[in-house]
């Protein structure tokens, strides 16, 4: 399992537009309604991002590796990672199992949720076992007192308000993912509704707040990537 995590912790960055050519499977629909759909795995996307957000914005940790390669240069304990070990990929898979959803097919829930739950679990076996390497009592402490998976709340509120939210950090770091999942929403929405003349007589407005939300997706990457790049915002 650690060697199919250290090849899959290689090419991570691919795995969100993977799941975005999923949507496209066919199968029996989830609802009748597809832009139900799409409301309901917005919603859950959300949650994910909101996650997401909490942990970058509380306390980054760097997990990127070095040369494509599992790496921690410390072992972070606080912020989100005081509740649960994992809430990065807690958030991913919120986001992933939201665009299941706001596919509108069985096939592609059935399919891309249990791939997914393989990749991350495979990932985290890999990450483990470097962190114990590296850390050692220290890792097996840690892990006894914070849940791997679940996400322990109690104490939370005192976590949220006691840290430091790095606003300029979260920005710089967060935009692309935001903008992905909520252009590749839109846009699929779009096209559901380019579908059927009758989908797109009854939801009207719906068309007009996905193509707008686009634009401003559209928009808020650009000025946050260009931002980045010309140092106006640096990451804190």
């Amino acid at each position: 399992m650690t060697a199919l995590g250290r090849f899959l912790f290689r090419y991570r960055n691919a795995l969100f537009p993977c799941a975005f050519v999923l949507v496209f499977l066919p199968g029996p629909r989830l609802f009748t309604d597809p832009m139900i759909a799409l409301a309901v795995g917005a919603a859950f996307a959300l949650l994910g991002q909101a996650i997401r957000a909490l942990t970058i914005g509380l306390k980054y940790i760097i997990r990127g590796g070095r040369e494509r390669r599992v790496y921690a240069s410390d072992l972070v304990t606080d912020g989100l990672y005081a509740h649960t070990r994992n809430p990065m990929y807690i958030g991913n898979m919120l986001i992933l199992v939201g665009v299941a959803i706001a596919s509108n097919s069985w096939a592609c829930l059935i399919t891309a949720v249990p791939l997914f739950v393989l990749v991350y679990v495979c990932i985290v076996a890999t990450e483990e076992e470097f962190l114990r390497r590296e850390f050692g009592e220290a890792f097996d402490s840690y892990c006894q007192k914070v849940p791997r998976w679940n996400l322990r709340l109690d104490g939370i509120a005192r976590t949220l308000k006691a840290a430091t939210f790095h606003w300029r950090r979260l920005l710089v770091k967060e935009y692309g993912t935001l903008c992905g999942w909520v252009g590749g929403l839109s846009l699929l929405g779009l096209f559901r509704l380019a579908q059927d003349a009758a989908l797109t007589a009854h939801h009207g407005r719906m068309q007009v707040f996905l193509a707008v939300t686009l634009a401003l997706a559209a928009a808020l990457w650009t000025a946050a990537w260009w931002a980045k790049k010309t140092h106006v915002i640096v990451a804190d």
